[in-house]
């Protein structure tokens, strides 16, 4: 069986856990954590990064640093994870959809403007596939009207736009640890803050609203609590297993890179004979190779080509349902100008194995079973 995903191991993990164990100390914010703090600051170029015990609650941080409140609109595209809108619903927005590119399946940034009102408060962009927005524009456009933008860059670790990491961005950003993403530790995220205005309560929020911080680097004679929070500090544990991916992510990404290219080559005929749509990245984005996806003809196909390859021991799966035809998302949300792509190309959209245990042989046999597929469909 070709399983469509195999968490990364780099064989340190129980190393630096046991080091951990060791240091008795294995809550937030101990030696490990601050290690990845300091590793990610380093690779994203970001003003200040902190571990997260998810990427969904450091989206739900950067709500709340954003004082997103009831009635406030944050716009965002229907095609994503449902933690993008929930972590602004979650403060009393209305979540404002709007349509995506077919090329990236990243939101349209030039159908933003026209969605953008008088209470109108935030931008959230999601990186789809670790592959970049727009950013330029989307930046110019939060410029002009005054509006905060987060970049959900849960897939993005190691991918660039302009040479610029992806969450180094954006006012705020988030990213994923989840162990379907490129570098894991099972459960885990990190929020990236690159403006200023909001390093201290980022902290504070993040112990529970506390300023423990400032105590633990004896700024002050004891803490309290001065603000909202919540417990968003991952324990020393999970902070170990990190580290120990985060050591290896340039070889994973160069790994995963060379397999993504292999996937292309060995497609694009299927390409040209317009049998298939490949994934496109623009000259601008350096893409990390978190995701190889196809396009077919419409949703029926795909999901005959899902049992054909099942049948063949390969396991693919689609992706999201777009969140404004989904129950909560009709409930908190509305749709802005025309549907013409969202729920078309994620009709279309079938994701392949990807994982840094697949073999070249593996991605090799994949493809000439995609191939006999289109071959028995079409008779040549």
């Amino acid at each position: 069986m070709i399983k469509f995903n195999i968490p990364l191991t780099t064989g340190l993990e129980s190393k630096y856990i046991n080091e951990a164990i060791k240091s008795n100390r294995l809550c937030g914010d101990g030696v490990f954590t601050k290690k990845c703090n300091e590793f990610l600051q380093n690779i994203t170029k970001s003003k200040k990064v902190l571990l997260t015990t998810s990427c969904t609650h450091a989206l739900e941080m950067t709500a709340i640093l954003a004082d997103i409140k009831a009635g406030d609109e944050v716009i965002m595209p229907s095609y994503t994870f449902v933690s993008t809108s929930n972590a602004f619903a979650l403060r009393g927005a209305k979540i404002i959809f709007i349509d995506i590119r077919p090329d990236t399946m990243n939101i349209d940034e030039t159908k933003i403007e026209p969605a953008i009102t008088g209470k109108t408060k935030a931008i959230v962009v999601v990186h789809y596939a670790g592959v970049a927005c727009e950013m330029d524009t989307i930046m110019s456009i939060a410029k002009k009207h005054k509006l905060i933008v987060i970049e959900d860059a849960a897939q993005g670790i190691g991918a660039t736009y302009k040479g610029r990491p992806l969450g180094s961005i954006g006012h705020l950003s988030a990213i994923s640890f989840h162990e379907t993403k490129n570098i894991h530790c099972g459960e885990g995220g990190a929020i990236l803050i690159n403006d200023e205005r909001y390093f201290e309560r980022a902290e504070i929020i993040r112990e529970k609203g506390t300023n423990r911080s400032k105590f633990l680097r004896g700024q002050i004679d004891k803490y309290s609590w001065v603000d909202i929070g919540s417990s968003y500090l991952p324990s020393e544990l999970n902070a170990a297993f990190l580290f120990a991916q985060l050591e290896a992510l340039e070889k994973v990404t160069a790994r995963r890179l060379s397999l993504w290219n292999t996937y292309y080559d060995n497609l694009l005929p299927l390409a040209e004979k317009s049998l298939i749509e490949l994934p496109s990245a623009s000259n601008t984005c350096g893409q990390n190779g978190h995701m190889f996806y196809i396009k077919v003809k419409d949703i029926n196909q795909r999901q005959d080509l899902i049992y054909f390859l099942k049948e063949h021991d390969i396991q693919t799966v689609f992706h999201y349902i777009p969140l404004h035809s989904s129950i909560e998302g009709i409930k908190i949300g509305v749709f802005s100008g025309k549907d013409e792509y969202t729920t078309k190309e994620s009709e279309r959209l079938l994701r392949l194995p990807m994982h840094y245990e697949l073999s070249p042989e593996n991605v090799t046999y994949l493809t000439s079973i995609l191939t006999s597929y289109f071959k028995i469909k079409t008779g040549n």
